[in-house]
């Protein structure tokens, strides 16, 4: 089995997009990641998003570069970026919660390394997941 990495970013929506875009990415995301063998993770509170993802190491360095060059979202932030031994998402090739509490990434974004995974981690059960 290859190295697992996981990736935990931030990032605003831009300005001139739509909110309706998060499920055009989704979309499109769920099938290149089970493609991938990547997992996951996306939350959105109407104009921040927060991604957990994981999987293959090379396929997560692809990943992050197409989100880096994605113009549909600004100020992307790694928070976290770290080998895995195992996966944390089994079910879904993302996930999608969105929320509409603004203080959870708020909170998360202040954050950066080991304590913006665990933080993130310890909210997932808050979320309402959609898969």
């Amino acid at each position: 089995m290859p190295p697992l990495r996981e990736v935990l970013y931030i990032s605003l929506l831009a300005t001139d997009q739509s909110t309706t875009v998060v499920g055009q990415i989704v979309t499109v995301s769920r099938a290149r990641n089970l493609r991938d063998g990547i997992t996951g993770l996306l939350i959105f509170d109407g104009m921040r998003f927060c991604h957990h993802f994981e999987g293959p190491a090379d396929a997560v360095q692809a990943l992050l570069a197409r989100l880096e060059a994605d113009r549909r979202h600004v100020e992307l932030r790694v928070l976290y970026d770290g080998e895995l031994t195992q996966r944390r998402y089994q079910r879904f090739e993302m996930g999608l919660a969105e929320v509409d509490d603004h203080e959870d990434l708020v909170d998360v974004n202040a954050l950066h390394g080991s304590a913006a995974l665990e933080y993130f981690i310890a909210l997932r059960s808050r979320f309402d997941i959609s898969s």
